[in-house]
């Protein structure tokens, strides 16, 4: 006797695949607006009643084709199967944005009931309403025991096509943080850089939204310094061309100037464009845009974004999400290369869908080969305008310099010409004078030629240094960490007391070296971030107790107590984050290396700070063994350092900082 029998789901598997996959409220209801997309809705309004508590909703409108029975039953019922097709395309020529419904699950989930009613366009007089709710799902067995109904009625005389999904009874509250990011969503879900005037418009009715709205389209593409224009064929031929903020083209390059060493790229045709802007007073000097009005702009919508089928791929461009490296890359070699902070941009991929698949979670492409490709498409690109770049701005200095010498040697012959008409006493004095001061100026040249290359060496260390954090702080360093805390949990439980007694304590020390070495990224990371050297109020305390919070597992490792002596009030400044951060990174590192000398029993670090009257006063102490083999008044000097490996440039920074910045 045989019986048949099938997999049945219980209902925690919705739990799972609609709240544990996308836990974001708004990555749910931006799948609901691609769903209006994909049914060729120009319009689609997000409407939040009262959801800064439990117990809201939310409504989604469109004025696309609607749906019938058939469309409900066999495709927005059916979860983990799309009818839809990258090679179908939609009666404005859209290709299909939604897959599978695991987003739109996520979605339906917000709220204990979900009231679907929509109106067919291939039913001018139908109307059709389903019921969700989840409570019936929790009370059965499995997901098969809770029928729905799909009632059919006459649609009401005037109504138009379109969709309406309202979710009630939010189970929980949406911060203003969720709507402000899914206002900036919405704004950005379908290229609002372009003019398609069949361009899908989703509205979010909430003052985030507006505010957003308001400042998107200010666009202020025609104050970028460049604009690169670089597109890949079908064929996986490149091109690029670039111009500048008067759209004059500067330079322009075909497939092997952008990498010689490949034939083509393996992706599919696309096109990228990137504005480049330069923020600084010089540069908008001559236009009529303030640059804090460009710095809002790109703050809300800067980034490099990805669009295919002309829908975007989150999470590319969001904030802190640097897909195509553009900040490590200006870490490596900081001239002439943009940052996050200074471009907007898009990648547009226009066919070949297939060659791109997203994450089931919706987060992304797979990274497949074809994905790379488009990124290193995207890089090339870049780099080929940092080189030209470059190679203006060589040019330029060879000019200047050549330029500097050529005047140099006409004026010295032009002073000893006036010398020699002077009468015979006062011209012997005189050619004394100029030429004393002519070898006192070609020693301060010598001088400022080592400076400069003690500067250029560092920067080179310091370049390699943070171009090591940033690849240290992540896999390999996690890779160490969970490694070693593996080996120490299982050998712990595997040998008992013979692990207690000799392994115990260098496992212990390798997990303190470890943390030790995330601290060194962290800090270098932190000092070369862009946005921490824009002038500002500085908060003196704050910037001073996070430095001191960063070098904690630091200064902990090497037994050196750091006490705190912080006096009352919130003391600011205007200046910059980065300028007080090198002050103290530069005296704390001073200590921490002074003290490892030291015989001292208890090593301690006093920061304290005073105010009197208008006066901030920092002062940093240890209990180290002093400064010895070197004058007091030479610390200051730069390459002067009585350590092996020293700079000698730790107190100059210091010391010029500290004059910048009005003080002593």
């Amino acid at each position: 006797m045989t019986k048949k029998a099938h997999i049945r789901f219980s209902p925690e598997i919705l739990r799972r695949l609609g709240e544990e996959l996308n836990p974001y409220p708004d990555k749910g209801i931006l799948e609901l607006a691609k769903n209006a997309y994909d049914a060729d809705a120009i319009d689609c309004t997000i409407v939040l009643h009262r959801t800064d508590r439990p117990g809201g909703s939310i409504e989604i409108v469109d004025d696309g084709d609607g749906m019938d029975v058939d469309d409900i039953q066999t495709g927005w019922l059916i979860l983990g199967h799309s009818g839809k097709s990258a090679k179908m395309k939609t009666k404005l020529g859209r290709t299909p944005a939604g897959s599978k419904g695991l987003g739109r699950l996520a979605a339906l989930r917000l709220g204990r009931r979900v009231l679907l009613t929509t109106r067919p366009d291939a039913e001018p007089s139908q109307e059709h309403n389903l019921l969700i709710d989840w409570n019936a799902f929790e009370e059965a067995q499995v997901v098969e025991d809770v029928a729905l109904e799909i009632e059919s009625s006459k649609r009401a005389k005037g109504q138009p096509k379109g969709t309406s999904i309202r979710l009630e009874k939010l189970e929980s509250s949406i911060s203003r943080t969720d709507v402000r990011r899914l206002a900036r969503e919405l704004i950005l879900l379908a290229d609002p850089f372009g003019d398609d005037p069949n361009g899908f418009k989703p509205v979010l009715v909430a003052p985030e939204f507006e505010d957003l709205e308001k400042l998107v389209q200010k666009r202020y593409f025609d104050d970028a310094e460049y604009h690169i224009v670089a597109q890949v064929d079908k064929k996986g031929r490149a091109a690029v061309s670039v111009k500048d903020w008067k759209g004059n083209t500067l330079f322009s390059a075909e497939h092997g100037d952008l990498d010689s060493e490949h034939s083509k790229y393996s992706c599919p045709h696309a096109e990228f464009n990137l504005w480049i802007f330069i923020l600084d007073s010089a540069t908008f000097s001559t236009r009529k845009t303030k640059i804090s009005e460009v710095r809002a702009w790109l703050e809300a919508f800067g980034g490099v974004h990805l669009y295919q089928n002309g829908i975007r791929v989150t999470p590319y461009g969001d904030p802190g999400n640097d897909w195509l490296d553009l900040n490590l890359r200006r870490v490596r070699n900081p001239e002439e290369r943009p940052s996050t902070n200074t471009v907007i941009g898009r990648v547009t991929v226009f066919d070949r869908e297939d060659l791109l698949t997203q994450k089931t979670d919706r987060t992304g492409f797979i990274e497949t080969e074809a994905f790379h490709e488009l990124k290193r498409f995207a890089q090339d690109a870049t780099d080929w305008l940092a080189r030209k770049r470059m190679e203006i701005a060589q040019v330029r200095r060879a000019r200047e310099r050549a330029a500097a010498l050529k005047a140099e040697k006409p004026s010295k012959v032009a002073l000893f010409a006036e010398i020699e008409k002077a009468p015979p006493q006062q011209r012997k004095i005189l050619k004394q004078i100029a030429e004393e001061h002519d070898r006192s100026h070609q020693s301060d040249k010598e001088k400022l030629r080592k400076e400069i290359q003690l500067y250029r060496t560092l920067s080179t260390a310091g370049i390699t240094a943070a171009t090591f954090a940033h690849e240290s702080a992540g896999n390999p360093i996690k890779a160490i960490t969970f490694s070693i805390s593996a080996i120490e949990r299982r050998a712990r439980a595997a040998l008992g007391e013979v692990y207690v007694k000799q392994l115990d304590k260098p496992v212990k020390a390798i997990i303190g070296a470890i943390h030790g070495l995330a601290v060194l990224s962290t800090v270098t990371n932190n000092l070369v971030d862009h946005e921490k050297r824009r002038r500002g109020e500085v908060k003196l305390h704050k910037v001073i107790s996070d430095i001191l919070d960063t070098f904690k597992p630091f200064t902990d490792g090497r037994d050196v107590t750091v006490i705190r002596k912080f006096c009352p009030g919130a003391p600011s400044l205007h200046g910059s984050t980065a300028a007080i951060e090198s002050i103290i990174t530069n005296l704390v590192n001073n200590s921490v290396t002074a003290l490892e000398s030291s015989t001292v029993k208890t090593r301690t670090i006093q920061v304290k700070t005073e105010i009197s009257g208008k006066s901030f006063t920092l002062s940093v102490a240890d209990n180290g063994p002093g400064i010895k083999g070197i004058r007091k008044s030479d610390i200051w000097l730069p390459g002067e350092t009585t350590r092996k490996n020293g700079t000698g440039l730790g107190l100059t920074i210091v010391k010029d900082t500290v004059i910048d910045l009005g003080g002593e």
